[in-house]
């Protein structure tokens, strides 16, 4: 296969299907170094700005996703859609890439639209185990799905799926940090027990009201916090640590040295989006899954219940964060033996070379459509 071959991703919308892209265009870069490689994102979407930080070139369609709680929002949708097509065309045809890949978000459905449409041979990587209905519609020219959980021939057929899971960041796969060391680069004690709260890359609301009306149960329980609040609570949270005294609790709105928050921690309370659900298979972390409510078809319970139904983590539903988070994560953190038994059923859910599988897959790909 070529050298210079040049590869379309498609899709964003949230860290679950950027991250996921972006170690994808990573691993084809080690294969392939003379690879060109383009994103194609939506306007105002958090792609637009993580992409280019990662070093590559993407382009922004003036797509919009369907408002299901304000149908009247919708009416603008249908001139969204066609601007996105027709802008879709143009740097489909410019581009001219060898292959396009969808994975997940707004963006993807025209992107991979056009290249179907243009003859290109498309791949899907489905992250969640509930497929979104666009990927299941671009499914059905697509040459390959890749897939992270095992039963997903109820979505796609059978003969395009490959079990590859999803790949994370390289920094996750062998962290070297110990712990102690770990909970000192937050300026933490190196012996305490540690909670790491994440709420996906947007933060989460009720995660972060449950913890800040809990920081003194903390408190008595001689448990320090790593806690990831997202940009609109961090403020709040930081008044609230100050406030009850809590030396021993790290806040920031985003935490970038990702390795060392899941190296620190004992239990990990955390949304249960397909990235975080993978990096916590692949660092082995009891975790206390808090699935939002409203993701899109409700993938998040779904993809937290095939943890649950493996004895591999503990789930509290949204609506009773209040009554049951903060005793969930303090009993766990305090139950050696059930945390043993969650980190070795969790760790057998890892697909730590995901990303290698995926571009093999996209070398099949192309050696058929040579």
């Amino acid at each position: 296969m070529k050298n210079t071959l040049k590869i379309l991703i498609s899709g964003g919308g949230t860290g679950g299907h950027i991250y996921p892209a972006v170690a994808i265009a990573n691993e084809v870069k080690v294969q392939f170094p003379e690879a060109q490689i383009l994103f194609v994102g939506a306007l105002g979407k958090m792609e637009m700005e993580k992409v280019p930080k990662a070093g590559y070139e993407i382009i922004g369609l003036p797509i919009a996703g369907i408002n299901r709680s304000n149908m009247i929002a919708n009416l603008g949708f249908p001139f969204k859609f066609v601007k996105s097509i027709l802008k879709a065309y143009g740097l489909v045809k410019s581009f001219d890439p060898d292959i396009a890949i969808g994975v997940g978000g707004y963006a993807s459905g025209p992107t991979l639209l056009v290249a179907n449409w243009r003859g290109v041979p498309t791949l899907i990587q489905e992250q969640n185990s509930y497929a979104g209905i666009t990927n299941k519609w671009l499914s059905k020219k697509a040459k390959k799905i890749c897939v992270a959980y095992p039963e997903m021939e109820k979505f796609f057929s059978k003969e395009k799926i490959a079990f590859t899971g999803n790949p994370v960041r390289k920094d996750l796969i062998d962290i070297k940090v110990s712990q102690g060391g770990a909970r000192g680069a937050f300026g933490l004690n190196p012996e305490k027990k540690t909670i790491l709260v994440i709420g996906g890359s947007q933060g989460a609301l009720s995660v972060n009201k449950a913890i800040a009306a809990g920081i003194d149960k903390f408190k008595q329980a001689d448990c320090q916090l790593i806690w990831q609040t997202g940009k609109g609570f961090v403020d709040k949270a930081k008044n609230i640590v100050h406030e009850s005294k809590m030396n021993d609790c790290y806040v920031s709105d985003f935490i970038y040295n990702m390795d060392e928050a899941y190296s620190a921690a004992d239990v990990v309370i955390s949304r249960a989006g397909a990235l975080s659900v993978s990096e916590l298979c692949l660092t082995a972390k009891p975790a206390v899954l808090v699935p939002f409510p409203n993701a899109a078809e409700d993938h998040q319970t779904m993809n937290a219940l095939s943890l649950v139904n493996q004895d591999a983590a503990i789930l509290v539903k949204d609506k009773n964060v209040n009554e049951e988070l903060v005793e969930a994560a303090l009993s766990l953190v305090g139950n050696e033996s059930q945390k043993e038994k969650l980190a070795q059923n969790i760790k057998k859910l890892a697909r730590p070379q995901a990303a290698e599988l995926i571009v093999k897959e996209i070398e099949e790909i192309l050696k058929v459509n040579k």
